[in-house]
């Protein structure tokens, strides 16, 4: 429409109506628009929000660290020195958190890498993953616990289906009232669900930091202890970056964020049990990739543990830790 057609439709009422209405509808389709805008940048969170040298501490080894890129990057490092680790500033109750992880390469036989979530009290909950080095050309370990009210044993391991040593990839929870989901570049490998109906305690009562560290777990990490760690290829390196902490900061659980009129994103109905697509992800992860499972190991668990079939995609899978 020309400036002068639009005089003119000022000048015609019928006209003037129309140009009237245009506007009220773009004006409608633009605040939808924002609206979706707004929604998703909100669920995405925000990313290495002021940089790991200031959102973290380091927790042990601190020349056993870098921190790089403007402190966008963080580098944790193993030699027969000693080990690292860092841990968030902040704790956190329910949300999303996600951090990308580049694993030591090549011969990392008896290493550990632990990425978990911990509430500093007596009685803790914690949330695990613990990469077990290996020899090379052998794949990935990633050990998966839940600790609830002191109370854990409840180990899964799987290969990943990747080269976690060659590329960043995603590590993360998704982590509500009614379930937890461990997920690797957002596809789910567990899921933990709240079983207080039956008894059994969930992680929903104790805020917890963010954890990561190396160390030298050569006495159980690889092949049940028996491959050691070779010295000669120190130091081993683990690298980290892109952090996404779309979480609720809390001291304890009475945050206001934490409770459940804050109407969180992760609070939502799509988000309270697995999807029919996500159950059939779970259940790939666990039939094909799936090296041990607590709730089939008959000599620590001679009557199969009663919130298993809750946490599976409906395969259990078979093995024994060692």
């Amino acid at each position: 429409m020309t400036l002068e057609e639009a005089m003119q439709g000022m000048k015609n009422p019928s006209r003037k109506k129309k140009l009237g209405g245009c506007i009220i509808l773009g004006c409608i389709i633009l605040i939808i628009v924002l609206a979706v805008v707004i929604s998703q940048v909100t669920k995405k969170g925000k990313q290495n929000v002021n940089g790991f040298d200031k959102d973290f501490s380091i927790t042990w080894a601190k020349n056993h660290t870098r921190i790089s890129h403007h402190g966008e990057r963080l580098e944790l490092i193993l030699d027969a020195e000693s080990g690292s680790g860092f841990k968030s500033n902040d704790l956190f109750l329910f949300g999303s958190i996600k951090m990308d992880i580049k694993l030591v390469p090549a011969d990392s036989a008896g290493t550990v890498t632990a990425y978990y979530l911990y509430s500093p009290t007596d009685h803790h909950d914690e949330l695990d993953f613990e990469f077990l080095g290996n020899s090379s050309g052998q794949p990935y370990i990633l050990q998966t616990n839940v600790f609830a009210n002191g109370t854990g044993e409840r180990e899964q391991r799987i290969n990943l289906w990747f080269d976690p040593t060659t590329d960043y990839h995603t590590y993360g929870v998704l982590w509500n009232r009614r379930q937890i989901l461990f997920l690797v570049d957002d596809l789910p490998i567990r899921v933990f669900t709240n079983n207080e109906d039956m008894g059994m305690p969930f992680l929903n009562q104790q805020p917890m930091n963010i954890f990561s560290s190396i160390w030298n777990g050569d006495k159980w990490a690889t092949q049940g202890g028996r491959v050691k760690i070779d010295w000669t290829h120190a130091p081993f390196i683990a690298s980290y970056q892109n952090y996404n902490l779309d979480a609720c900061i809390a001291t304890d659980a009475y945050a206001p964020c934490a409770m459940p009129s804050a109407n969180k994103w992760w609070d939502q109905e799509e988000y309270q049990a697995l999807s029919a697509a996500q159950q059939d992800k779970l259940r790939w992860v666990e039939e094909n990739y799936m090296v041990y499972n607590y709730c089939t190991d008959v000599k620590r668990n001679p009557t199969t543990p009663f919130e298993c079939t809750r946490n599976s995609g409906g395969f259990l899978g078979l093995g024994s830790l060692h």
